[in-house]
């Protein structure tokens, strides 16, 4: 018995060394993960590519937004305000009798992708439409968008919305929609412990079907504990990652990440190095190409200078120029708060 329980242990202890970093060890109905802390710089250093550096970290507190609603602010905060052509992101987390009631918009898109709960949209030009868990719209307001943005459903509405910039020639184009269910939305998967939602641009060798005016991937990644991704990032491009779940590790300095923190990476290589250690993690990475021109921003309207804005106040308030219609509408689904049809 002596010398089976000296051969056990020696073979264990054997196997315990050559699979520390990934070995799962199941006994009765506890899992337990025998963990490397050098995982991530031994994954790293086999990569094909040289990954940007983390510039700042920045962790997203609640804030009050809309009519009773609460957001977490990524970009747009005074940290990271206008992070070109990013003008902010917000992680929402709403439920009745909250929400965005009529409010307009103009010279940028704002791109709502739901996580959990359902979001129903109405505006000005006859559109109405709702969104669930794992949908996406893409608005372009243009020249201008009047609309309401209300959660739907006994259950709370969470998810992201990003606004994006358009450049100066695009600002007073025509207002429009794209608009993707859950299942239509491409998803890779590395086999490796690596999935993505490619809800912009491309990631894993897949394409999103989505018409960015500003060139933009935009990718929601889920990973395993033990991960590593590699996505690249074309030369010249802003880039930022938002965490919602778990740790994740960036570029080669490891750098720990927890969740609601954005992190702005630097252009210094050719792409981000991101690994998981103990926990799985899910987020997204957003990068685009910059517009490099003025950015004056007046609450909802973005314009390239102080006129511009100006003429966008003026337009609202008369109803022209893209607002026409705009001074007797008011939307339906935001009636629960602005009592629009009492006036």
């Amino acid at each position: 018995r002596n010398f089976k329980m000296k051969h056990f242990s020696k073979i264990f202890h054997s196997f315990y060394k050559t699979f520390t970093s990934s070995l799962s060890i199941s006994f009765l109905s506890t899992t337990i993960h025998c963990f490397d802390p050098n995982t991530c710089q031994r994954n790293f250093s086999m990569a094909s590519m040289k990954s940007r550096g983390v510039e700042k970290i920045v962790h997203s507190l609640e804030r009050s937004e809309g009519v009773g609603a609460k957001v977490r602010r990524s970009i747009g905060n005074h940290e990271l305000r206008n992070f070109d052509p990013f003008l902010m992101l917000d992680e929402f987390n709403v439920a009745k009798p909250a929400g965005f009631p009529d409010h307009p918009h103009r010279g940028f898109e704002t791109v709502t992708y739901m996580i959990e709960g359902s979001f129903e949209h109405e505006d000005f030009l006859g559109n109405r439409g709702l969104i669930g868990p794992g949908d996406l719209q893409w608005m372009t307001a243009g020249k201008g968008i009047l609309h309401s943005e209300m959660p739907h459903g006994d259950i709370r509405s969470h998810g992201l919305q990003l606004w994006i910039n358009l450049s100066q020639k695009d600002k007073l184009c025509e207002p429009g929609y794209q608009e993707l269910k859950s299942s239509e939305i491409p998803l890779a998967d590395d086999g490796k412990g690596v999935k993505a939602r490619v809800i912009a641009g491309s990631a894993l060798g897949v394409e999103s079907p989505v018409y960015t005016r500003t060139p933009a991937h935009y990718i929601h990644y889920t990973m395993e504990h033990n991960a590593l991704v590699e996505h690249k990032i074309p030369q010249g491009w802003n880039a930022f990652i938002y965490t919602l779940e778990g740790e994740i590790f960036v570029g080669n300095e490891a750098k720990e990440v927890t969740p609601h923190n954005t992190v702005a990476l630097d252009n210094s290589g050719d792409g981000v190095l991101i690994c998981t250690k103990e926990s799985k993690a899910n987020f997204v990475l957003i990068c685009g190409k910059p517009h490099n021109e003025p950015i004056v921003q007046h609450g909802p309207f973005v314009m390239t200078s102080k006129k511009e804005i100006q003429d966008a106040i003026t337009d609202y308030q008369l109803g022209e120029n893209g607002f026409e219609g705009s001074r007797s509408w008011y939307s339906q689904i935001g009636l629960s708060i602005t009592k629009a049809d009492k006036r």
